[in-house]
């Protein structure tokens, strides 16, 4: 890639923006919406570590690896831990549009973070719901100058979309960790979690028309710990790095062991790593569709890679990534922490 040239893919393609060979790139105004959990911490520990290029302006929560005051608490815990209570956190929707919630206690624990204690934070919610402050934000915002990091089901942004359609004139595009299609599903055999925890928001939010990208299982399943991954984040010798390590040492045996894959994904990371340095993935634009109806296809994301229907391209997917690459970049973003 060019130095001269900036790379976002969008939901309406790759899209190459110059930059001046004299001007650093504007860091990106950023909305992390999360589900805290074990992948979410490491994620926002990830991205409140890149101040450069990140401007995370909030945090909203959504019910999914756990309760919403849970996902609300442990949203507050990362801030606590990077040192950036600043940033305020708004609490968001408690429950699907639709289905039956559905929560995730098997994989992250009752408290949504296993290996770690966990305790009340100092700092409390921002005032407001979430959805207001979507609302708010993206309706006063510039055209397209929002970007929104999905970490979770998409809850707040359909209920948001649902109540004011325009807000899509604020958002530059929607990073997603979510979806399956070559890889097969982690709750069923072909959805993956945060889809299937709510699969009618998915629908709205990709027909909005807003700039989508997935990161999916596809990609995730490849971008795996290993002996020497561990052993560069525990020698940080930090505190953001004892807990990324006591987090993945505890998360990762039960992915190996049910997908017989040689070391753990770290899901929702990649969405931040994809933020900082999109060279690091590949992938394409697409028609992608969700299946809401009752069933065992519930959830599933059908992505026709292949363009035989011939449909609007509606999401970029990500199909593969480097590992080493990413495991370089969180490891060098955790080490500018205490």
């Amino acid at each position: 890639m060019s130095a001269l040239l900036q790379h976002r893919a969008g939901g309406r393609g790759d899209v190459l923006i110059p930059i001046s060979a004299n001007q650093a790139p504007q860091p990106i105004d950023l909305i992390i919406d999360t589900d805290p959990g074990a992948d979410d911490v490491i994620a926002l520990l990830f991205a409140l570590a890149s101040p450069q290029e990140l401007n995370v302006r909030a945090l909203i929560t959504v019910a999914g690896n756990v309760r919403l005051d849970k996902t609300s608490r442990n949203a507050r815990l990362a801030l606590e831990w990077a040192g950036c209570e600043a940033v305020p956190v708004y609490a968001g929707a408690p429950k699907p549009l639709k289905r039956t919630p559905i929560y995730a206690e098997h994989v992250h624990g009752e408290e949504g973070l296993p290996g770690v204690a966990v305790h009340e934070p100092k700092k409390g919610l921002a005032e407001g719901s979430a959805i207001d402050f979507l609302i708010d934000t993206l309706l006063a915002a510039r055209p397209q100058s929002i970007t929104i990091a999905m970490l979770g089901p998409q809850t707040n942004l359909a209920l948001a979309l649902m109540r004011e359609p325009g807000i899509v004139r604020g958002i530059k595009e929607v990073v997603i960790m979510g979806g399956a299609h070559f890889n097969g599903g982690n709750i069923t055999p072909v959805a993956e979690f945060n889809l299937f925890a709510d699969p009618h928001a998915a629908e709205v939010v990709l027909k909005s028309g807003v700039n989508l990208v997935y990161l999916p299982l596809d990609v995730t399943h490849k971008i795996l710990t290993n002996d020497a991954r561990l052993e560069r984040i525990a020698a940080l010798n930090n505190k953001a790095g004892k807990l990324v390590g006591d987090i993945l040492n505890e998360c990762i045996g039960g992915d190996m062991a049910r997908y017989g894959i040689p070391g753990g994904p770290v899901h929702d990371a990649t969405v931040i790593a994809y933020l900082l340095k999109p060279a690091l993935f590949s992938g394409r634009s697409v028609n992608v569709v969700v299946d809401s109806r009752e069933g065992p296809t519930f959830g599933q994301t059908i992505v026709d890679w292949y363009d035989s229907l011939k449909a609007p391209k509606n999401a970029f997917w990500v199909e593969s990534g480097d590992a080493q690459g990413f495991f370089d970049l969180l490891t060098e973003r955790l080490a500018r922490l205490k």
